[in-house]
């Protein structure tokens, strides 16, 4: 009879620990959102942020949740940056200022606007889009109703937007962190926005300055070197011990990686008569290089806890094309990166990938980091090293 106590009262507790250790697992995990740059559309990542909260809403049956509520650290480039904005921007309650399906529906009804097209050069034969027009469209969208313009301190969660400086040649990463502890790091996001949207072939190189007016920055298209900004994501996350104390590795992250379909055109249409590559295509090659080899090094890295890490991308797209409906970059079947190069279709499709994503999500509950930080509490500053 005692053997038999014990061995219940040891299942029990073997049961019990089981539990336990599946919930601290759950808890202690650090949710990654990154959304690359590319084109002027967004189509792709448009398509898989409101399929995202929606399966959200879905899962919680809370209509008003939103992404931030299950995510610590968002991180974008180029249009994809504009995207992470809006969602994570403060209403000044804490709650973002825009759900997905408004930011998307945004950027669908203002593309014009924000990517007006005029000609310039001596015969009006250059074409270039319009920083005017898309500074209106900013300014408007991103100020709050009491006329504040909002700035990098005035996000729901920490925030990530890479550029390239052109003064001190160098990237440059815009941080809600660094906002957080000195003036002389924040700027405002519509200027952000500018700041990693400039690329070389669309628009002038954007001259910025912190809120303060003590840091400067000339910047051109964070694409350039960042168009895939996950690993700046993760490597932010694994050192910022302030924001995320408790996170040691790569197995303590849930990463979820969006893409924004491929750039490049067709072989045959990279090349000219004489077989060198078209400079046309040079930047769009670039683009698409930068975010493979980070997905690439993101799937090495999380090659023992692949489910911990998930890249959504139409690899059937080009901007020279008609392109994909929402509808069809969520019935693609996804794409996975597999050690030294190779990928692998997956039977999953993306909006498949996405739902089993949210599930972990629910599961592991929402994130626990506190919402915008505190403006009137005094924090030591660090050393930046810039």
């Amino acid at each position: 009879m005692g053997v038999e106590i014990s061995r219940v009262t040891l299942e029990i507790f073997s049961k019990l620990e089981k539990k336990w250790l599946a919930h601290c697992e759950g808890s202690k995990k650090t949710r990654v959102l990154s959304i690359d740059g590319g084109g002027t559309t967004g189509i792709v990542a448009g398509a898989s942020l409101i399929y995202l909260e929606d399966q959200i809403q879905s899962k919680t049956g809370d209509s008003n949740a939103r992404i931030i509520d299950f995510f610590d650290i968002i991180a974008g480039t180029g249009i994809g940056a504009l995207l992470a904005v809006m969602i994570n921007a403060d209403d000044g309650n804490g709650r973002p200022m825009f759900t997905a399906r408004e930011a998307v529906r945004f950027l669908s009804d203002k593309r014009k606007e924000l990517f007006s097209v005029k000609t310039v050069g001596v015969f009006r034969r250059r074409r270039r889009f319009s920083g005017k027009s898309m500074d209106k469209v900013l300014k408007e969208v991103l100020t709050r109703d009491d006329g504040k313009l909002l700035t990098l301190k005035d996000t729901c969660k920490p925030l990530l937007i890479p550029c390239f400086d052109l003064n001190s040649s160098a990237p440059f990463v815009f941080s809600r962190a660094d906002a957080s502890e000195s003036a002389s790091y924040d700027f405002e996001l519509r200027h952000v926005i500018r700041a990693t949207s400039a690329d070389p072939s669309m628009f002038k190189p954007f001259p910025l300055t912190s809120v303060d007016g003590k840091t400067s920055c000339l910047a051109v298209d964070g694409g350039l070197v960042m168009n895939n900004p996950t690993a700046i994501a993760v490597t932010h996350a694994l050192h910022n011990k302030r924001e995320f104390p408790s996170l040691t590795g790569v197995e303590d992250l849930v990463v979820i990686s969006i893409g924004n379909g491929p750039l490049t055109i067709s072989p045959h249409r990279k090349l000219n008569r004489h077989g060198q590559c078209l400079p046309s295509a040079v930047v769009n090659i670039a683009l698409d290089g930068v975010s493979e080899t980070v997905d690439q090094m993101l799937a090495n890295a999380f090659y023992w806890n692949h489910t911990n890490y998930v890249r959504i991308q139409s690899n059937g797209y080009t901007n020279g094309g008609v392109g994909p409906t929402m509808e069809e970059v969520l019935t693609e079947r996804g794409v996975a990166s597999l050690p030294f190069g190779a990928k692998r279709l997956l039977t999953e499709t993306n909006g498949q990938r996405i739902e089993s994503f949210v599930q972990r999500l629910v599961a592991s509950r929402r994130s626990s980091l506190p919402p915008s930080p505190c403006k009137d509490t005094v924090v030591t500053p660090l050393v930046h090293g810039r």
